[in-house]
């Protein structure tokens, strides 16, 4: 079993976002590996620095494919901000989420605010996940 460290969501990107996104929406941990999670559909889906680098595996922060399924199921947003830093000029969220998170993408800004909305504004991610 691997160690859990907590994270503010608003500093998630890349596979540790993508693993907070998989818990927010009900995937289960693998229990002999953390970075496998299964879909509540019962399909396994691998979350890893490399798959985030490489484009393979779940990885909604940065696929239009898996993200922005997310959005249209969550009737959710995400907005271009001009003027803001570079690593904050989205913001966006699901609907009915009372805050909005920042990031450098309309997926990461998004899928921040999915995260922050079900599961609060910290989470606990893999160790080995982190950059």
């Amino acid at each position: 079993m691997t160690d859990l460290i907590e994270v503010r969501v608003s500093n998630l990107a890349g596979a540790p976002l993508d693993w907070a996104v998989a818990m927010a929406e009900g995937f289960t941990i693998d229990p002999e590996c953390r970075t496998t999670v299964w879909h509540p559909g019962g399909l396994p889906c691998s979350i890893s620095i490399r798959g985030a680098a490489d484009g393979f595996g779940w990885r909604p922060s940065t696929n239009w494919g898996q993200g922005g399924l997310l959005i249209d199921k969550h009737s959710g947003t995400a907005q271009h901000i001009p003027g803001l830093p570079d690593d904050l000029h989205y913001a966006g969220g699901p609907a009915g989420a009372g805050v909005w998170c920042y990031g450098p993408t309309a997926l990461i800004a998004f899928c921040r605010g999915l995260v922050n909305h079900k599961l609060g504004d910290t989470v606990q991610v893999p160790k080995e996940l982190m950059p």
